[in-house]
């Protein structure tokens, strides 16, 4: 596993547990089909969340907010839909969620938000 990998992985870990603490059910992680991967298929309630994690290493360059591009987002529509017809989910609640990690340089979670809702429907 690369370091980058390694530092998705312990972001996506993270997202999992402050999810979990927040009454989110983890359905599923790293859920994947031919045209891409969805980090996280979570239910809050009756609304079902598909969840993009994104985790940096400190902010030089960007936050990791700025890693969710229109195209990205439309993408994770995409994955959403194709995940939610291949388990027969018609006629729910979703939403696509935005899990940003920032850890400093002693590998301590530096900063967690989650942003809800990113995309509604």
């Amino acid at each position: 596993m690369t370091r980058r990998q390694t530092l998705g992985r312990r972001g996506e870990d993270l997202a999992c547990t402050v999810l979990a603490r927040r009454g989110y059910e983890i359905v599923q992680r790293n859920w994947r089909c031919a045209r891409g991967e969805i980090d996280i298929v979570a239910r809050e309630g009756d609304c079902w969340a598909f969840v993009e994690v994104k985790t940096r290493r400190g902010h030089r360059a960007e936050y990791p907010e700025d890693g969710l591009t229109p195209a990205k987002l439309e993408r994770l529509i995409e994955l959403a839909q194709l995940y939610l017809g291949e388990q027969a989910l018609n006629d729910v609640n979703w939403r696509i969620d935005l899990a940003a990690v920032e850890w400093d340089e002693r590998r301590d979670a530096a900063r967690f938000n989650l942003v809800r809702g990113v995309g509604a429907y």
